[in-house]
């Protein structure tokens, strides 16, 4: 049995996603930027999708950017925003557990000479709109906070934040790459600026996203060349991709409510059962499942590695992830988790589980399964567990 319960990292590219692009690959070819009817038949699907996307998230086409995935919209934000408003200040403020897509975005800039307040979380990851509030300055020029995150799924107050920012006409940025098909967005009721997405968390393929920026928002162009997406970002536009992307959140968005039940249905079950048959975990992120993705379950298993549980169940065919899947090759704990307050040798001993439309129930059953017969099987062999329960004998 192979069980996929990585859907945070990515999903797989749903059929009828595959198969609207098909044709994009080999009969509509053309590129959208040319002017005989080849480009215009290209330029008519692209046209097509960004009003799909507009349709999603409240807004109009004409707002909508194409990327080449949430990294480069996150980049392209933040760095656009800062370059752009330098002359009016200096100053952004985000959290402590964003994707690195923005932490290393804004770590950059520091080296540029922009100063970046990151404000912190509660123990369960979430962020305080009150003290967003209490850290913007007069030369505040950006607030940058995401909808979901992706480690433990906590949903963030945006809403609110939003608000705040507006109260203070600072231009606010969601990294929305977990929320969207999972989390009801309107930019126009949630007060964001600028958001981003990328297809592959959503069913569509990989190597293509999007950067909302509201009409009105200045911020400088992304990288130099052509004058593709009106003069903003340079570089040929990945028609197939793009033409999936507006499939996958067409779909995504008519689909929500009925694969969250499911998949939260799921997600529900795997923690009553960890939590009943396993001894000495902690489920990380928000207690409230209504404040949490419907997908996303992670845990802390006290006295043994999260990478050797990782490697144990991948031996039994269980794919999971011990956190995000843009730091994974590194040994370091979380710094999401360190964020929260975990303790580092319980953040080391963390994996997550992410569930999709596809997992089933007898998949949870037996993941549940292996996962038991692997902290057993690891705790006999961890020398920190013989030694507490020896000293639990003589207490």
């Amino acid at each position: 049995m192979r069980i996929y319960l990585d859907n945070s990292a990515t999903t797989f590219t749903d059929p009828e996603v595959l198969e609207e692009m098909l044709p994009y690959f080999t009969e509509v070819y053309g590129n959208g930027s040319s002017q005989h009817f080849f480009g215009r038949d290209a330029l008519k699907a692209i046209d097509n999708a960004r009003e799909k996307v507009a349709r999603a998230i409240n807004c109009k086409p004409n707002e909508i950017y194409f990327t080449s995935g949430g990294t480069e919209s996150d980049n392209w934000a933040i760095k656009g925003i800062a370059r752009a408003h330098r002359k009016k200040g200096k100053h952004i403020i985000t959290s402590v557990i964003e994707h690195p897509a923005v932490i290393k975005t804004c770590e950059a800039l520091e080296r540029e000479g922009f100063e970046v307040t990151y404000v912190k979380v509660d123990g369960e990851g979430f962020v305080s709109p009150a003290d967003i509030e209490a850290a913007i300055r007069e030369d505040t020029i950006l607030i940058s906070i995401m909808t979901a995150n992706n480690e433990m799924g906590t949903i963030q107050p945006i809403r609110e934040i939003g608000a705040i920012a507006k109260a203070h006409r600072i231009p606010f940025h969601t990294d929305a790459v977990q929320a969207i098909g999972n989390v009801p967005i309107d930019v126009v009721a949630d007060n964001i600026d600028m958001l981003s997405m990328s297809a592959h968390k959503f069913y569509g393929p990989k190597g293509v996203g999007v950067l909302y920026k509201r009409n009105g928002i200045k911020i400088d162009r992304f990288m130099d060349g052509g004058e593709q997406e009106r003069n903003m970002r340079a570089s040929t536009l990945n028609t197939p991709g793009i033409v999936g992307l507006g499939k996958a959140i067409e779909m995504a968005v008519a689909d929500m409510d009925k694969h969250n039940a499911h998949i939260a249905s799921l997600r529900d079950e795997f923690v009553r059962q960890v939590t009943e048959r396993i001894p000495e975990v902690k489920l990380n992120g928000a207690k409230d499942f209504s404040k949490r993705l419907a997908s996303n379950a992670n845990f802390s298993f006290k006295y043994i590695e999260g990478e050797s549980i990782l490697m144990r169940l991948d031996l039994a065919g269980i794919a999971v992830s011990s956190g995000s899947a843009c730091s994974s090759g590194s040994l370091e704990p979380s710094y999401v988790l360190l964020s929260l307050g975990v303790p580092i040798e319980l953040a080391h001993g963390s994996i997550r589980f992410s569930f999709g439309k596809n997992n089933t129930m007898e998949e949870v059953n037996y993941t549940v399964d292996k996962l038991e017969e692997t902290v057993r099987f690891l705790r006999e062999l961890s020398p920190l567990f013989k030694f507490v329960q020896g000293e639990q004998k003589y207490v």
